[in-house]
């Protein structure tokens, strides 16, 4: 047994202190169990509803279960369908069973029930001895195979079907695919899957035009099992041996044929439909609807299932009836085709859907001599639509001259499921005419019937569908939760028990319970009985006279705040709106995508080529106001689509799952969108009421030190107590160093600076860099005629000279302001900035280059600047070689070094004064942290104009000794590499760069990281490599930039960040001592309320932070609430405070603002310890004691930055930093490049760079809205789509956002597209 103690190491090892430090930096925090974490906090966040008094509630009795007549038997009824073919087959082979048309809408070919038998014969003998070999068979009975045909042709398709009974397999009709990228076809392939389907039927014709490979292979289509194709011409079919007969046993309840359908969210699934149903269907068909042998029927359906199938293949045959198939594409070229059908073969029964009634009626001007008396049953298959009632009405009043009579018009209602559910039976002459029920919308949307009498607007009107089939018993239950029996004035699901409906979903026995096997309960939860039931999906109620009425399927259910709408009637409404000729009649879908916490709806609809873009508007606008007033519901999205582009179903519908999927990727592409969050999302939280604070010190410091906190506070290595050898020490100022180093070690080389190249161009050492900054001084004391004290810019690209002119300007007791110089190729943009320096910092004289100089005084600089002001310019180019009388020494180190100018992200241009004890202060606490001697190098790249990348480029080499090698970043545009193969070639250890560097490397060389192996770049020897800058660590791309180089030898360790803010330029610097920096998840929701509270990794709404690293030596933070000034507890969220020996003297020139002076600069806490003085640096953050140990053995205390608060938004109460909503609205789609936020008024502007093409620019107004909404608990305001590169950036790589607002403001984007969020 071994003995371990409390640290987790066995009692009887020995280990030394090192590896007990180790031990205890690798120790984790203990995780707190899970559920604390993924609790769902929609509680908190949401605002519920209260339910409205008002809400209509059922008051019936409970619905007692409708019964069908019963099935008669008649005695000649064929024990199975395949033995009524055999009969037609043997004694009236002469008699037609189906007639087909040409594109024309003539007829083609007719076939007899004698071709219809002996052709499915001798597919059925081929299918099971002809496919394979005989002790190997490829079929055997029970297989499923696909039957792969297209709607113009339907004989093949029946002798198909027909073969496949005859042969005991079990055909699974499909769609021809047409592409690799059909709508749904990934869908089809779990179809072929589910049912474990490896061969497929076609004809020769279907199987050349399906799409092949390169070598005439047939496509492996997207999602789908490998497939066997077999080609049922009749040339290829072989005549049955003597001996064969086909098996024809009696119906039983093995699987005769598969159905498909397709659900809600687009998956499709095969119904399985038995031989007993099969025939029980066709026997109840035939009773219900009245056939008699040798009638003639119309089809206009698709024969592949549903009402085409069940009566125009298989009821049909089984009462030898002749049917006229009229496929999809003839009624495209030709609606009236079927009309004229009736009229030429007398027929009996025609088979329609209402998009058939509607077009015959639009056509009907051209024929004046249709008759259609000879009609006794007109089935309208999709008369269970609500608004099918207005085409039956429509269609009788053009065609009840030509002889149709009222009560020919059958509608039915049907479900795959199911089956046939009712029908109304035709009608004789005079008999009463069907029922209608006028119903209240809004009481249909709480599921409850209320006749409508008043307002015509919000009603339904909805036509009976007949009876129930007979045989069948219904009952209409709950469609939500336990099959509860509903009350008679309550829409429920009907659900149906049947001989004669399918038996399961093929192959998914789960689904199938659910849906085949339901029980109904009556309103105590106890079953009704023992008998199963089959959800049918659609909703309706059961009239006087047991007449049923359908108002809507389960599928087309959008369920919004607790109400429940039909899309069909949404549908009705927008088709209702004029001007229509703005849309296409058929081609719109309505679904609802879930966004916080809801369901929203969305209509989507093609428009017209013709429409323009002011008639789109209007019509949009009034559709919104019609949905709004009949439905009293608020629509999230309307989008117009161009013509053509939505996914279609195979027979022309819209593909309403595809196209949700599509509008959930962005790949819709709209050509005119509204969104209208604002008004339909009504469940957002209360806006936070912020408490005041006028509480006494004693309730704060309880308050925020419960319970004994430990106080957030950190600090650095004191700066004091380390032993420090270097004789730089010495001096108390950087001039006296670099003469120092100068006389003491001449040729020691301070700095390279390299061109894209990768060659020094220049370089210098400690007596050229001395020797340069005297000649320099002495040109300012003879040309400038300078006093000691004035300001002096400094204009220089990156490089030596601007050193050597930052220590001439020491030398001659000048204050260095150093500035970006202007862009040529920008002057517009770039020159007011150097102009507006100059002129707040009132400098006394600008040394620059020639070029530079020449551009100062160029016209085109005088198109932005007044350029005949500009102070005295000195050229230091070419230089006298005089030395100045004497090198000026400052009487203090409190006096002024240099001037430190830089525009914040939020425009502010701040500009801070440093003095010579806070260059030295700073110096020495880099040289401490980052371990510089005079034997080390170091790069640098990045921009040195301000902060501590001015401070590493000019002055700590000179302090410590370190050689530094300059790389400017504009470099990085035309070589790329160059700074990681200067890395590599110098075998650096230490590196300096900026974000704007590592995104350039990272988005750059992101592919090319094998070529810079096989170059020999090799980044093992990187120990640190430091991010300078002033904001929250952009994790995401440290972390992409560490994995990118990985393969290069990076260490994940390297990469690190440093903090600085303008009040103090260096805060954090990750150096070489102390612990990696750890990462922390934090709440996003607390994080908004000015709260910290920690999760764990994964957690929803989590946020990663990582340290900024170490804090530097000789700097003390402290985190304090900005409102109340105290001190607040460990992890806790205020503003970060610094005390330092670098901290900046204070602001320069902010006229008159002395009180910002001492309230930024020397401020003292409220209470505790009152006597400090601190600087307010503005950043947001929070200090946690980790379990890591710092070099000293204590545990270590890491410093978060969370953001600035200048940059913050207020909406709402609660407090956003823009990078969290940026971040969230990046991931929404591909194509966006970059964004940005702000606010104007109190709107939320988003504004996005689009990376694609402009047709994907809309796609992006709804993604990012919803992202904002579910991740952030806001509707955005206005979403702004631009080019790349429009969003304004500044050489840190901070976004510019009040530029960006400003250019908003004043109309200066050039956008592709404004959305403004009603």
């Amino acid at each position: 047994m071994r003995i371990f103690l409390s640290t987790g190491v066995p009692a009887h090892s020995h280990v030394s202190t090192k590896i007990q430090q180790l031990l205890n930096t690798l120790k984790r925090p203990k995780r707190p169990p899970l559920s604390e974490f993924f609790l769902d906090d929609s509680e908190e966040i949401v605002e519920f509803r209260q339910p409205d008094p008002n809400t209509p509630k059922p008051e019936g009795r409970q619905i007692i279960p409708v019964k069908g007549e019963p099935l008669g038997v008649v005695s000649n009824w064929p024990p199975a369908l395949q033995a009524a073919l055999a009969r037609w087959g043997a004694t009236q082979a002469k008699s037609p069973a189906l007639t087909a048309l040409d594109i024309t809408g003539k007829p083609l070919y007719t076939l007899t029930y004698g071709k219809l038998w002996s052709r499915s014969l001798k597919l059925a003998y081929t299918l099971l001895n002809k496919l394979g070999t005989k002790n190997e068979p490829v079929l055997k009975p029970g297989d499923r195979v696909a039957l792969v045909y297209p709607n113009s042709d339907p004989g093949m398709f029946w002798v198909a079907f027909y073969g496949c009974l005859l042969a005991e397999v079990i055909p699974v009709p499909i769609e021809v695919p047409l592409s690799r990228k059909d709508a749904g076809s990934q869908q089809i392939g779990f179809l072929l899957g589910s049912c474990g389907v490896g061969l497929a039927l076609t004809s020769e014709v279907c199987l050349k035009g399906l799409p092949k490979t390169q070598n005439g292979e047939i496509m492996q289509f997207k999602g789908w099992p490998r497939l066997k194709w077999v080609v049922t011409d009749t040339k290829y079919l072989t005549k049955p041996s003597k001996d064969w007969q086909p098996h024809i046993p009696t119906a039983n309840t093995d699987t005769a044929y598969i159905e498909y359908k397709a659900s809600k969210e687009g998956t499709v699934m095969g119904v399985a439909v038995s031989k007993i149903s099969m025939l029980t269907h066709c026997q109840a068909l035939t009773q219900a609807c009245n056939y008699c042998e040798g009638e003639t029927l119309v089809n206009v359906l698709d024969f592949k299932k549903d009402s085409g199938l069940w009566h125009g293949v298989v009821t049909s045959v089984m009462n030898r009836i002749h049917t006229i198939s009229v496929p999809y594409s003839v009624m495209k070229a030709c609606p009236l085709s079927w009309v004229q059908r009736v009229h030429v073969h007398k027929a009996r029964v025609a088979l329609v859907k209402c998009r058939d009634l509607h077009w015959a009626m639009m056509a009907h001007r051209d024929q004046k001599d249709t008759n259609l008396s000879s009609l006794r049953m007109l089935i309208v298959a999709d008369g269970a639509n609500p608004w099918s009632v207005s085409s039956c009405d429509a269609f009788l009043n053009v065609f009840q001259s030509h002889g149709l009579k009222p009560e020919m018009i059958c509608p039915c209602a049907s479900s795959p499921e199911a089956m046939t559910v009712a029908i109304r039976r035709p009608g004789a002459q005079g008999a009463p005419l069907p029922a209608r029920a006028i119903l209240s919308m809004a009481g249909l949307s709480h599921g409850v019937i209320r006749v409508n009498t008043e307002d015509k607007n919000s009603a339904l009107t909805v036509q009976d569908v007949g009876h129930v089939m007979p045989g069948a018993l219904m009952c209409i239950v709950k469609p939500d939760g336990p099959p509860m029996l509903c009350k008679t004035d309550e829409i429920g699901e009907i659900v149906l028990n049947s001989r004669a409906g399918g038996t399961m979903y093929y192959g998914l026995p789960g689904v199938t319970k659910n849906t085949f096997e339901v029980i109904p309960v009556n309103s105590g939860g106890t079953p009704i009985g023992d008998v199963p039931f089959t959800r049918t999906g659609l909703l309706g109620f059961v009239g006087p006279g047991s007449l049923v009425f359908v108002v809507g399927k389960i599928e087309g259910l959008l369920s919004v705040s607790g109400r429940r709408h039909n899309a069909d009637d949404l549908v009705a409404t927008a088709l209702a709106v004029e001007p229509v000729k703005t849309v296409y009649r058929g081609r719109i879908a309505v679904f609802s995508v879930t966004v916080f916490y809801d369901e929203r709806i969305v209509i989507v609809a093609e428009q017209r080529p013709d429409a323009n873009e002011e008639d789109s508007f209007q019509w949009m606008s009034r559709v919104l106001q019609a949905i709004d007033s009949i439905h009293q519901v608020g629509l999230y999205c309307l989008a117009l689509v161009p013509a053509n582009t939505l996914p279609k179903t195979p027979l022309g519908g819209i593909h309403v799952s595809e196209t949700k999927q599509h509008f959930l990727e962005g790949s819709l592409h709209p050509c005119n969108i509204l969104m209208c969050p604002h008004t339909c999302v009504t469940n957002l939280p209360k806006p936070r009421q912020k408490q005041p604070v006028g509480v006494g010190p004693a309730s704060i410091m309880v308050g925020n030190l419960v319970a004994g906190k430990r106080i957030a506070q950190a600090s650095g290595r004191d700066l004091g107590l380390i032993d420090d050898q270097e004789q730089s020490r010495k001096h108390q100022f950087l001039s006296e160093a670099l003469q120092w180093r100068a006389q003491t070690d001449p040729d020691h080389v301070l700095y390279l600076l390299l061109n894209a190249k990768g060659v020094a161009v220049s370089t210098a050492t400690c007596s050229q860099l001395h020797k340069r900054a005297e000649k320099i001084t002495a040109a300012l004391l003879e040309r400038g005629g300078i006093n000691t004290g004035d300001n002096v810019v400094l204009l220089y690209p990156p490089g030596i000279d601007l050193i050597a002119s930052f220590y001439g300007c020491l030398y001659a007791g000048c204050i260095p302001v150093t500035v970006r110089p202007p862009h040529p190729q920008n002057l517009a943009a770039t020159l007011p900035t150097v102009r507006m320096i100059i002129d707040v910092s009132k400098a006394a004289c600008i040394l620059t280059t020639q070029t530079l100089m020449k551009i100062l005084r160029s016209k085109e600089a005088a198109a932005s600047v007044n350029v005949k002001t500009w102070p005295n310019i000195i050229d230091t180019d070419d230089l006298p070689r005089k030395r100045p009388s004497h090198i000026y020494k400052p009487p203090t180190a409190e006096m002024l070094a240099y001037l430190d100018f830089s525009v914040s992200t939020t425009g502010m241009l701040t500009g801070v004064k440093i003095s010579h004890s806070a260059v030295n202060a700073l110096c020495r606490s880099i040289k401490l942290q980052c371990e510089l001697y005079s034997s080390r190098q170091i790069a640098i790249c990045m921009d040195p104009y301000c902060g501590l990348g001015f401070v590493l480029w000019c002055m700590s080499s000179v302090y410590s000794g370190h050689q530094s090698i300059l790389i400017p970043p504009m470099e990085l545009e035309t070589s790329l590499p160059l700074w990681l193969s200067t890395l590599s070639q110098y075998k650096i250890r230490d590196t300096f760069c900026s974000y704007s560097v590592m995104e350039l490397c990272t988005k750059g060389l992101g592919t090319q990281t094998e070529a810079l192996k096989a170059r020999g770049v090799n980044l093992s020897c990187v120990r640190s490599c430091v991010v300078i800058a002033e904001e929250r660590p952009r994790l995401t791309l440290t972390q992409s930039f560490s994995k990118l180089f990985k393969d290069l030898g990076l260490s994940p360790r390297a990469v690190s960040t440093a903090f600085g803010a303008r009040v103090n330029l260096a805060i954090c610097l990750q150096g070489t001592t102390g612990p990696d920096p750890s990462t922390v998840y934090v709440d996003m929701k607390s994080l908004r309320h000015d709260r910290v509270r920690l999760v764990e990794r994964g957690a929803p709404q989590s946020l990663p932070l990582m340290e900024s690293g170490t804090i530097l030596p000789g700097v003390r933070v402290i985190i304090v609430n900005p409102e109340t000034r105290g001190p607040l507890g460990d992890s806790h969220l205020g503003e970060i405070w610094v005390c330092s020996p670098h901290n900046a003297s204070g602001y320069y020139t902010i006229y008159g603002e002395e009180s910002l002076q001492a309230d930024h600069f020397n401020t003292r806490l409220s209470f505790g310890d009152t006597e400090t003085l601190w600087a307010r640096t503005g950043y947001l953050g929070f200090v946690r004691r980790t379990e890591l140990l710092d070099a000293s053995g204590d545990r270590h205390d890491a410093l978060f930055v969370v953001g600035s608060l200048d940059e913050t938004l207020e909406l709402r109460g609660l407090r956003y930093h823009p990078i969290d909503i940026e971040t969230s609205v990046s991931r929404a789609h591909r194509s966006i490049a970059e964004s940005a936020v702000f606010t104007w008024t109190n709107l939320l502007v988003v504004v996005v760079e689009l990376s694609g093409s402009e047709q994907e620019a809309l796609d992006l107004v709804p993604l990012v809205t919803n992202v904002v909404l579910k991740e952030h608990h806001f509707i955005v305001g206005v979403v702004v789509i631009v080019d790349p590169g429009v969003i304004p950036i500044n050489s840190r790589g901070e976004k510019q956002r009040m530029h960006l607002r400003d250019s908003f403001l004043a109309d200066q984007l050039d956008p592709i597209y404004v959305a403004y969020n009603m």
